[in-house]
């Protein structure tokens, strides 16, 4: 007895040091994993570098930009650019307008895109196949843009409204179909076990479903805060209040006017009691780089989701 129990302990430590004992890499294995990283680098790099060529020229001098071109070492260096973007008020308070538009707008689109995921999702309904097609149609058809206009502007009475940037934009039929099928992947026993223990619909998708779910929430989440955020458009068909435009918007409006300031100082008439010559090319530089700042910064914070699924292992067999 005494020497089966010293045999079944050998082989259990030899099953442990033949578990945590690492394969022997090869020549082979090695040059393989030694490409894929130079590989990914240089791939890398050459995404970063027209970023950091952005960043860089936007603290560049107006006349030595258009003298020498875009360099990585300009050969002056200049904050006229971003001083014209400080001195302009309404650019912070169209910061703040497109702040709360991109933080609301994402909370209330995933709130209802889980929603309408979730029940169409499995068999929770009974006519699921008649809501299905209903969403589906209205990617193929839309009333265009007349009846968009009139539907917000004469029905909804938006105008002038800041939520005419969030509701409209509150739910999107690709993202819906897109989580529902998530959602139906979600292995049915651990549904099935949570509604034994009394657990309520609710109760199961916030406590099971969506705790399983987080790369598709990731996901759409970042889809819908990039759209909120670049959002311009809407301000130019509803909005006339000035306090309400985003960001995007804003900017739209102060590169046109420094293109034309600087149209009339090419022509001469800028001349005519005034010395100031705008700085448009680098202004558009430093334009975009305060408005993918904020955005860019969000996508660390997801990788991780996006890297795998954490549902992987939910239910042994």
């Amino acid at each position: 007895m005494e020497e089966m129990i010293q045999t079944e302990t050998v082989l259990s430590e030899e099953k442990k040091s033949h578990k945590h004992r690492k394969p022997k890499s090869t020549l082979s294995d090695k040059i393989l994993i030694t490409v894929f990283y130079v590989t990914s680098t240089l791939f890398g790099l050459m995404c970063l570098y027209p970023f950091v060529q952005v960043l860089i020229s936007s603290f560049a001098d107006e006349k030595a930009l258009l003298a020498e071109g875009y360099k990585l070492v300009p050969s002056k260096w200049s904050l006229d650019a971003y001083r014209v973007l400080v001195n302009a008020n309404e650019i912070w308070t169209s910061y703040g307008v497109t702040l709360f538009i991109t933080i609301v707008g994402t909370l209330l689109t995933l709130f209802i895109t889980v929603m309408a995921a979730y029940v169409l999702s499995g068999n929770k309904i009974k006519y699921k196949n008649f809501f299905n097609f209903f969403f589906y149609f209205t990617m193929l058809f839309n009333g265009g843009l007349v009846g968009s206009f009139i539907l917000i502007s004469d029905i909804l009475h938006l105008t002038n409204s800041i939520w005419v940037y969030i509701l409209p934009a509150s739910f999107n039929v690709w993202n819906c179909f897109l989580l529902r099928n998530f959602f139906a992947e979600v292995p049915e026993a651990l549904i099935e076990s949570g509604k034994l223990d009394g657990a309520s619909d609710i109760t199961v998708l916030f406590r099971i479903v969506l705790p399983l779910s987080l790369p598709a929430i990731a996901t759409i989440g970042l889809f819908s805060a990039v759209a909120f955020w670049n959002e311009w458009g809407l301000g130019l068909l509803y909005i006339t209040d000035e306090r309400l435009y985003t960001l995007q918007y804003q900017i739209v409006r102060l590169v046109q006017s420094i293109d034309a300031a600087s149209n009339m100082a090419n022509s001469g008439m800028g001349n005519m009691g005034t010395t100031f010559e705008p700085p448009a090319n680098t202004l558009r530089l430093a334009t975009a780089i305060i408005t993918i700042g904020p955005i860019i910064l969000l996508y660390p914070f997801l990788q991780k989701y996006f890297v795998s699924g954490l549902k992987v292992g939910g239910v042994k067999g």
